[in-house]
């Protein structure tokens, strides 16, 4: 299939695999907030796959938190080229951290809205 980048070589399917530990490994060992994002994810992943009612719930409790980490990653990304292309200050470049930090505040809503959704009307009623 032209253009998809895979050529039916499983070496360039297991170098993909590499190239992502090693963007895992780079926003664990750089990024506090991709640590604690991801520490609440092994703590969150085994709760909601517990306490959820049947596949929707699980998924609806799971989800959410998973994508808070991959939002995270992309967050990071842009900081560290915008860092790295615009290093003195430049309302533009502080627009796009600012607008990446709010689209994990926003998935962290969700997570917080998905849980309360589902859990809220057991614990209180």
């Amino acid at each position: 299939m032209p253009g998809n980048g895979f050529r039916g070589d499983p070496r360039q399917l297991w170098r993909a695999f590499r190239w992502s530990m090693n963007g895992l490994r780079a926003g664990w060992r750089h990024e506090a907030s991709f640590r604690l994002e991801a520490m609440l994810t092994v703590v969150l992943v085994p709760v909601g796959l517990w306490v959820g009612h049947g596949a929707l719930e699980k998924i609806a409790l799971v989800f959410p938190v998973i994508l808070v980490l991959s939002v995270e990653l992309l967050n990071s990304a842009i900081e560290a080229v915008v860092d790295k292309v615009s290093p003195e200050f430049h309302e533009l470049a502080g627009r796009a951290k600012d607008m990446g930090s709010a689209a994990v505040f926003l998935l962290l809503v969700l997570v917080a809205l998905c849980w309360g959704l589902i859990l809220g009307p057991r614990w209180l009623g």
